[in-house]
Formats: structure tokens, C-alpha cells, sequence
């Protein structure tokens, strides 16, 4: 069978059976789906032959890259010793000891006990449930409400789309946002007017303190964000934004969650986002780069001082997951953290790879389609806009950052449209001259996407 052939045949069959997530099943089927074959590196391969350079990541999760021998060894040989047993009925297992041993060893040093789970979405849904019970334990059952951020993005499970800020996701299957609270984001170009961006991300906290306030803080039990907001965009907060609301949830005896799925495992230049940002969360949601997206697992980080309420006073927490601590993942997990540990890949994020490739980013923010070019670590994004003076978006019915997305995959790169911000986030195994490969490829998008906004008379 031929190329063509065999990507013909594929996308037959992937239209007549295949649901996709996030996707209008109808337009799909009419273009036809993209065939991905094989992986090496930082680099897909398509059922055409075409090589493309992920500068997604997967979905921000192939941390290590792809064709890593030493986890998929680490998988085949558990999947061969033990494949499946749960950690239900007083049970456990060798996999799941080693992998909890390790997290407490590199997440911050307030966490040492962790529950597992399939996903980001389990782990948020897992976090409401003891978030309440710890309140309840407390003798303080009216925190019932939890506090999240329009853009902010928590999974797609019923509760964790409730927690998340997508009107669209709520919509959809009436999701019951119920005693979930939406405080603005931290997004200074799109929002932050004629303020600095040292005062907005001021302003923005004490809104979010101010909406607490007014709902009662004594029946707030959480506020959840991303440091830095992923799928909602790539948003990075400004330095003043985290410092000024922790101390107000502090003052007010709110926990804190951080949800890591994306910013964690380096992702950040720390082992995790809230390093960088310098909060003390009493949750983390771990999940993704876990695994560097092998296997896939969740996890929750439950800090000392919520860990020792449950333990001392809790009975049964009467909630889990068939999958919870499953032997193959946390094979992977054990892989990865070794090889972060031994490659010292957080460090090189932190001081090579992560500065080479900043420096570059922000340079496309001279573009006369970017508005702005902001990168943390190896997460970051480009604000598409007609006119930088004024900070204008394209009209929505254009889709341009789609536009750009399309000429982003034909020029072989990967990245990611949010409305009129591309987004980007490559393994850190990148190389400096994938760096530049990527670089070149990002710059030419640029250049094809303005042609042809300039053609359809949407810019100058």
C-alpha cells in the first residue's frame, strides 16, 4: 500500500469510528484528519513522510521526548512482573511505594503523602472531595465553595469543566458550576488597560479577594489556579499577581491548589510552577509530565497539614479509582524522575536550554503581527494582533490563530492556537539548534499567516 493509500484508508476508517475530543466531527471528517506514524526526539512523522517538530509536546506532557528506551523498558518490565494489581483492600505494591517515595523527595517540602489517579481531571475531581472532607473534619462544613479563574483550565471530567473558566465547556451538558466561583485572570495585554503590569496583577488579586470577601470567606474552601495558565493561553501572570493573593488566601485561611499538570516537572525551570511563583499550596494536581505522557496517570499532592487532619481524625475516605497507583504508571513515573534527576534536565531548563530559547521567543514580539512574546522555563506564547499600538484582536469569525496554526503544521512545527495567541511548549530535551529549527519555522508561519491577513484585509 502506498502513502497516499495507507493515510487514505486511515482517515476512511478514522471518520466512519473515531470520536476526537475538543472537535467538530463534521468539518473533521470533511478535510480529513492528519496521520501521525512514528516519533523520535522532538520530531513526528506523518503517514505522508513529512517530518514536523513538536513544539507542543504531545499535549504539553512528552517532557523527556519520544523513543525513550529506559521507560518503555521500566514498563515492559513491570508490565511483566506485576501488570495490574490495585491499592484498594489494604493492598499495595512495590511500583506505587517507590514512585510515592520519590515524589516526596522533589516536591516541595510540605508534601509527603500523594493519591493516585488516571489524570489531571481525576486528581481535581479528587481534590474537591478531600478539600470538603478536610473542612468537615475541621468542624467548618460551610466551606463548600471553591474559587477558580475565567481561562483557567482544570479537565474535562464534570467537576473538573466545572472548575475551569470555559463558558463553553458549561454550556455544553448543563456541567453544574453550582458552588464554583470564576475570579478574572491575570492577562495584562488582553485586559490590563492603561494599569502597568506590576498594578494590574495587583488589581486582579485584590478583585479576586474582593469577590471572596463578598461572598464570605468563612465559606470559601479553596482557590485553585494554574502559575501559569496553559490551555486558557499561556498566560504569565505579572511578578506582583501570585505574591499579592497567596498572602490574602493565607490571611483568610483558604487553601491553596495548584494545579501542575502542565506547569510541573520542570516545565517552569523549578520541579514545579508554584517554585517559580513563590506560593506554598496546600494541594498540588500532578498528572502529564508524571510520565513524560507514556503511561497515563494522575496524582494528587496533599501537604502535611491537610494529609495530618485526614489521617488523625478522618475514618474512610470513601472515594478511588480502579487504576489508582497502577503498577505500569508508576514504572514510568520512577523512569522519569530518574532520568529529570540524572540528566539534571530542571537545571538546564532553569540555565541552557530555557534562556537560549527565551531569548530568541521574545524576539518575535518585533513582528508587525505580535503583540506580545512572553516565555517562563519552556512554556510560552505570541499575541497575534492587527494593530500593536492599540492592542486590537482580529475579529473573531477570521480564526486566525487557526489560520496560523494550519501554516504552522505545513511549515513542519506544532504549535497550539488560543483565539489570537499561539502557544508553545516543546520537550526540554529540545536542543539549541531545534531551538533554532523551531525558530526559523515560527518565523516563517508568521510571515505566511500576515500575507494572507494582509490579503484578506484584516491588517495593514
Amino acid at each position: 500500500m502506498t502513502l497516499s493509500n495507507l493515510t487514505t484508508h486511515l482517515r476512511q476508517e478514522d471518520a466512519a469510528h473515531h470520536l476526537h475530543p475538543f472537535t467538530n466531527t463534521r468539518e473533521l471528517n470533511g478535510r480529513g484528519v492528519r496521520v501521525i506514524t512514528k516519533a523520535s526526539g522532538v520530531h513526528l512523522t506523518d503517514s505522508e513522510g513529512h517530518r514536523i517538530l513538536d513544539g507542543m509536546a504531545g499535549l504539553w506532557c512528552m517532557a523527556l521526548g519520544y523513543g525513550r528506551s529506559e521507560i518503555v523498558q521500566a514498563v515492559t518490565k513491570q508490565l511483566e512482573e506485576l501488570p495490574y494489581y490495585n491499592t484498594f483492600f489494604n493492598t499495595t505494591h512495590p511500583s506505587v511505594v517507590e514512585m510515592s517515595r520519590l515524589l516526596s523527595e522533589v516536591t516541595p517540602p510540605q508534601f509527603n503523602h500523594f493519591f493516585f489517579t488516571g489524570s489531571g481531571s481525576e486528581s481535581n475531581d479528587t481534590i474537591l472531595r478531600m478539600a470538603a472532607y478536610y473542612w468537615d473534619l475541621m468542624d467548618q462544613p460551610e466551606r463548600k465553595i471553591f474559587i477558580s479563574r475565567r481561562g483557567g483550565y482544570h479537565g474535562s471530567t464534570v467537576a473538573a469543566a466545572a472548575l475551569g473558566g470555559f463558558g463553553s465547556m458549561h454550556k455544553q451538558g448543563g456541567v453544574p458550576v453550582g458552588n464554583i466561583f470564576h475570579a478574572p485572570q491575570p492577562s495584562w495585554w488582553e485586559e490590563g488597560g492603561d494599569l502597568s503590569p506590576e498594578d494590574f496583577g495587583r488589581k486582579v488579586a485584590n478583585d479576586t479577594l474582593a469577590l471572596i470577601d463578598g461572598i464570605g470567606s468563612k465559606r470559601v474552601a479553596a482557590f485553585i489556579g494554574e502559575p501559569i495558565q496553559g490551555a486558557g493561553g499561556v498566560i504569565i501572570p505579572p511578578a506582583t499577581y501570585w505574591p499579592t493573593l497567596a498572602a490574602g488566601l493565607k490571611e483568610r485561611g483558604i487553601l491553596l491548589i495548584s494545579d501542575e499538570v502542565i506547569c510541573g516537572f520542570g516545565r517552569t525551570g523549578n520541579w514545579f510552577g508554584c517554585e517559580t511563583m513563590g506560593t506554598e499550596p496546600d494541594f498540588m494536581t500532578m498528572a502529564k509530565g508524571i510520565t513524560s505522557g507514556y503511561v497515563p496517570m494522575g496524582a494528587v499532592a496533599v501537604s502535611d497539614k491537610v494529609a495530618d487532619v485526614l489521617i488523625a481524625k478522618g475514618g474512610e475516605f470513601a472515594h478511588g479509582y480502579t487504576y489508582s497507583g497502577h503498577p505500569a504508571a508508576c514504572a514510568a513515573g520512577v523512569a522519569v524522575l530518574n532520568l529529570l534527576r540524572t540528566e539534571k534536565v530542571i537545571e538546564r531548563v532553569r540555565d541552557d536550554i530555557g534562556p537560549y530559547l527565551q531569548a530568541k521567543w521574545r524576539m518575535l514580539a518585533d513582528h508587525p503581527m505580535v503583540g506580545e512574546a512572553v516565555m517562563t522555563g519552556m512554556i510560552g506564547s505570541i499575541r497575534l494582533t492587527p494593530n500593536k499600538a492599540s492592542r486590537a484582536s482580529f475579529p473573531e469569525a477570521a480564526d486566525v490563530g487557526m489560520a496560523t496554526r494550519n501554516f504552522s503544521f505545513d511549515n513542519g512545527l506544532v504549535m497550539r492556537a488560543v483565539g489570537d495567541r499561539m502557544v508553545l511548549a516543546p520537550p526540554l530535551v529540545l536542543t539549541h539548534a531545534e531551538a533554532d529549527e523551531l525558530m526559523e519555522k515560527a518565523v516563517r508561519t508568521l510571515d505566511m499567516s500576515m500575507a494572507a491577513q494582509r490579503k484578506a484585509g484584516l491588517m495593514a
